[in-house]
């Protein structure tokens, strides 16, 4: 096992990595951009290194100044947490050539996977079910118009090097397609580097199902099941579930067998997820995989019992999994809601600040994972989560309430500062998402709340 990880990210999730290590007798390097000082990470790390100023191209996505941190602290090994670099291959590839071992998957894999059009191709060849679609990036508008004609409408024009629900649009008509082509190319070009767009058909109103998939370097390859990702707004998710509610175990059961083989196909270790669509007919269709911790990696722990941070670890350190496909059992029902610095009323603008009162719900079965405390000042230069709350509970009917209850006890306020608790819980409450009935393009509106 390594002696001194680097943990390469901030926030909440820096805090969770660092826990993990701690409990394996890891000595912690966290890394920190001039914002964060004095941050809940810098608190239970044996060292800190300021990598830079606020502007994450100056500290978080630098990938220079962490390799720097890394070795000038004696680290033999990097955890990227979510976001920023954990999906970079070019820095899992520097982080190696400089000695360090990137706590992710092998840089084939990420490549394969972490460019969407390769993974379509390497997916269907293993076997997983597609939506109608483009196996290349088209190339410019004509061609477009013609892969259009072959897939049909609706369809959603996707950027190769998109993820966390940017760079795609919808097109539900030929007239609409040559704009929406200009601007998702533009802005693909903008948030990745990289203009390539791809077309698919587009699903009305699917559920998002991902399989938690878990492997190793010695070929043990198993999943822990299934969770819900169907509440979103502008495909960001809101409310995470485990297991997929509404849904029959004999599919959720292929959709992750699929999974297994996908994940096998790509030569993967390690954590990751598998994400798939599925339709009003049941059936279901790969959209894309994770080469990463997700941020709702939590209530897979809660139903599995499995620590997925710790299990990262051992992995990358070359050890095999201890568990097998048998062993796993999942049991109850985990939910987990993000609370966002983000003001509902409008529009879910961001609202930083500093907090002046933060209270973290507790009792039996509740988690919080977080990096907020009172005095924290909110900034503007991330994402915007505050904090998970995640709860288990014998069944569905009893997550909610309890879900609810947790919400109910969370306390945070500073000047300017609004969250977005409230509203998930009338999300919770709705009898549209009680009755699991909803899907992605269910958007909770405050009507039928109870």
């Amino acid at each position: 096992m390594f002696r001194t990880v680097l943990v390469a990210n901030r926030g909440e999730i820096a805090v969770r990595v660092a826990r993990a290590c701690r409990e394996l007798g890891i000595r912690v390097v966290a890394v920190c951009s001039e914002a964060d000082r004095g941050s809940a990470v810098t608190r239970l790390a044996d060292r800190t290194v300021v990598i830079g100023p606020a502007a994450p191209r100056a500290s978080y996505l630098n990938a220079a100044a962490i390799i720097e941190a890394a070795l000038m602290t004696g680290a033999e090994a990097v955890h990227p947490g979510y976001g920023f670099l954990s999906e970079d291959a070019d820095f899992a590839e520097a982080c190696a050539a400089s000695g360090l071992t990137f706590i992710g998957p092998p840089v084939a894999a990420m490549r394969q996977l972490g460019d969407k059009m390769s993974a379509r191709t390497a997916m269907a060849a293993a076997g997983l079910p597609l939506l109608p679609g483009v196996l290349d990036p088209v190339r410019d508008e004509e061609e477009a118009a013609r892969a259009a004609g072959a897939v049909g409408y609706p369809l959603i024009i996707k950027a190769t090097a998109g993820g966390g629900g940017r760079g795609m649009r919808v097109v539900r008509g030929p007239d609409e397609l040559t704009k929406a082509y200009r601007e998702t190319t533009a802005t693909a070009r903008q948030l990745f580097g990289d203009g390539r767009v791809y077309l698919e058909r587009y699903l009305a109103a699917p559920r998002h199902v991902e399989i938690q998939v878990l492997a190793d370097l010695h070929g043990n390859c198993l999943h822990l099941g299934e969770r819900d990702c169907s509440v979103q707004r502008r495909h960001q998710k809101l409310i995470e579930e485990s297991p997929a509610p509404g849904l029959p175990a004999e599919l959720t059961g292929r959709i992750a067998e699929a999974a297994v083989r996908g994940a096998r196909a790509a030569g993967y270790a390690g954590v990751g997820t598998f994400e798939f669509l599925v339709d009003a007919a049941g059936e279901f269709y790969f959209m894309e995989a994770n080469c990463r911790l997700q941020v709702e990696h939590g209530v897979t722990e809660l139903v599995a019992g499995v620590d997925l941070v710790r299990e990262q670890l051992r992995v990358a350190a070359g050890m095999p999994l201890d568990l097998r496909q048998q062993d796993v059992r999942p049991r109850g029902v985990a939910i987990q809601c993000r609370i966002n610095a983000e003001d509902p009323a409008r529009d879910f603008m961001p609202t930083p600040g500093v907090l002046t009162e933060f209270v973290a719900p507790s009792g039996p079965f509740v988690r919080v994972d977080t990096h907020a405390f009172p005095g924290y000042r909110v900034p503007a230069s991330y994402d915007s989560l505050l904090a998970k709350v995640l709860v288990w509970a014998p069944d569905r009917e009893q997550a909610i309430t309890r879900m609810r209850l947790a919400l109910d006890e969370l306390r945070v306020s500073g000047a300017g500062v609004h969250t977005t608790a409230a509203h998930l819980g009338g999300v919770l409450a709705d009898p549209c998402f009680r009755a699991a009935a909803h899907s992605t393009q269910w958007v909770y509106d405050g009507a039928g709340a109870g």
